[in-house]
C-alpha cells in the first residue's frame, strides 16, 4: 500500500507493508479513542514527478499494461503528473492536509516509491 501525507506546502510518499483496511482500522481506533474527528472517502490525488527519472519507461509500461490504478500525464517543464485513485482520510472534511492511501501491485508501487525518492534526493542536490 502507498500512504501519501498531504501537508501544507509538501508531502510525502511512503510505501506501507499492510493492508488498506488494517490502516484505515487502526487510524479509526486512534482517532476514536483520542475523541478527533476523523474524514473518510473514495477520491484520487496526485503528485508531479521529472519526465527524465531513470525506469521511467517502466512505470509507462506498467500504466500501458491498464490493470493499476494510475495515471500518467504530461505537464509543462518535463515534469508528469502521477494520478492515483485511492482513499482519503483527514480531520476536517473540506481540508487540503491529510493521508491518502492506494493499493497497487507489489511491482508499481516499489517503482512509484523508487522514482518518488530519487526524484526527492535530485532536488534536495539542486537545493544545495
Amino acid at each position: 500500500m502507498l500512504k501519501l501525507t498531504y501537508i501544507e506546502n509538501d508531502f510525502s510518499l511512503e510505501r506501507l507493508d499492510t493492508t488498506l483496511e488494517n490502516w484505515v482500522q487502526a487510524r479509526v481506533l486512534v482517532c476514536v479513542r483520542a475523541c478527533a474527528p476523523f474524514y473518510v472517502e473514495p477520491t484520487s490525488a496526485s503528485f508531479l514527478l521529472p519526465a527524465d527519472l531513470p525506469d521511467f519507461g517502466s512505470l509507462k509500461a506498467i500504466e500501458a499494461e491498464g490493470t493499476e490504478s494510475f495515471e500518467i500525464d504530461p505537464v509543462d517543464g518535463g515534469y508528469v503528473e502521477i494520478s492515483l485513485e485511492g482513499t482519503w482520510l483527514t480531520s476536517e472534511p473540506d481540508s487540503e492536509e491529510g493521508l491518502f492511501a492506494c493499493v497497487m501491485s507489489d511491482r508499481a508501487e516499489f517503482l512509484l516509491t523508487r522514482l518518488w525518492l530519487e526524484a526527492q534526493l535530485g532536488a534536495s542536490v539542486i537545493g544545495e
